[in-house]
């Protein structure tokens, strides 16, 4: 357990062993059931745990360049590649780092195929496909919302699989159970089943939260083996957030409180914006441990970022005590999609990042300073 107290602030600070917890669990599911599960970088992308990840799992899938080549390097195995539009300068690139090649569009699979089969042979071409389907509440995240901009429609393959593609490749789930996934692929196996006699392998992408605490690993299993036996396709999952599901924290200090208005706020030495950007955009309240929703009668405060955007705010959360400047907050659950987004907007200092190993002990991995800013803006 982390001593939160030997955590310098502001630091993300990932626990190893939470992380091979998860590892083993995502390993068992893809023994148990044939499928191949590789780990999303978009969501996780914390390079210094890869060796540890490696024990576990040797995949890993790529959205640009720079991810193919993180994966080639660092996971030391070439990436599953899927963006929505390649640049010709680039494409040459990405494939020296990939395996498989996903395109978004019959346009794009026209255009770069040609090149694909006289430069790299041995790399497997997919086509992201849309099943006009998905369960996923939050716009923002949903891929099946009209007008998406996101894969090829079932009307567009009606005249059968374009020549040279191998693999299919979907993604429709966002922090979802087996349960909906389920339901997804009966929509697939409705609308392209009849091209799966035409393919290799079949991504379902990412979004199985298989980590959390309430998933039934046991079905996802069963559905997977079903579906692989039927069709005998080989299955590619890539959940993103399930990897480093609640395995790490962001570690704050209380440098002021302001109140106005009848409205304490306790400004933080962490942004919102900045570094927890997903509270903004989905949005969604974060938990700040030894913390709770407003109680009458207790401390309670509004949590703001140390930016200058006035929207820099998040609450309101009640405390046991009362805050002083000094104290020190975690914010609980800060590592997928978290640490992939941070800024140097404002040009505020971004959190160190450490690991806390299974000796029991903090090690810094990197601290940031003015040329990490300077340097992205010269």
């Amino acid at each position: 357990m982390i001593d939160y107290k030997k955590v310098p602030s502001p630091c993300y600070v990932i626990e190893e062993e939470r992380l091979r917890k998860n590892l083993a669990l995502i390993k068992h599911v893809a023994d148990a059931s044939g499928a191949e599960i590789i780990m999303a970088f978009k969501a996780f992308s914390m390079w210094s745990v890869f060796p540890v990840v490696r024990e576990y799992v040797t995949g890993a899938a790529a959205s640009s360049i720079h991810e193919a080549r993180l994966c080639y390097e660092e996971m030391r195995s070439p990436a599953h590649t899927y963006s929505p539009a390649y640049r010709s300068e680039e494409f040459g690139t990405i494939l020296r780092y990939s395996s498989h090649v996903t395109f978004n569009t019959l346009a794009q699979l026209r255009k770069f195929l040609p090149v694909m089969q006289k430069e790299a042979p041995g790399v497997s071409p997919g086509l992201r496909i849309n099943p006009e389907y998905s369960e996923i509440a939050h716009g923002i995240y949903n891929p099946c919302a009209p007008g998406s901009r996101l894969g090829v429609t079932a009307a567009e393959l009606n005249d059968g699989l374009p020549d040279g593609v191998e693999g299919l490749h979907f993604h429709v789930l966002f922090e979802s159970d087996s349960y909906t996934l389920e339901k997804v692929l009966e929509v697939v196996e409705k609308k392209f089943g009849h091209l799966f006699k035409d393919i290799k392998w079949l991504n379902m992408g990412g979004g199985h939260l298989m980590t959390r605490k309430d998933y039934d690993t046991d079905h996802l299993i069963d559905v997977l083996k079903r579906f692989r036996e039927k069709h005998n396709i080989h299955l590619i999952l890539e959940p993103g957030s399930a990897f480093a599901w609640e395995t790490g924290e962001l570690v704050a200090t209380v440098e002021d409180i302001v109140e106005r208005d009848n409205i304490r706020t306790a400004i933080l030495d962490v942004s919102f914006t900045a570094h927890m950007p997903d509270c903004l955009e989905m949005p969604y309240k974060p938990v700040i441990l030894g913390a709770f929703e407003p109680l009458n009668g207790k401390p309670t405060y509004r949590m703001g970022g140390n930016s200058c955007l006035s929207g820099d705010v998040m609450g309101e959360w009640s405390f046991h005590r009362e805050l002083h400047p000094g104290d020190r907050l975690v914010f609980w659950d800060m590592i997928h999609y978290t640490m992939v987004k941070t800024t140097t907007f404002n040009g505020v200092p971004h959190p160190s990042i450490g690991i806390w190993n299974t000796e029991g002990e903090f090690r810094l991995i990197r601290e940031f300073g003015y040329d990490d800013y300077k340097n992205r803006l010269s």
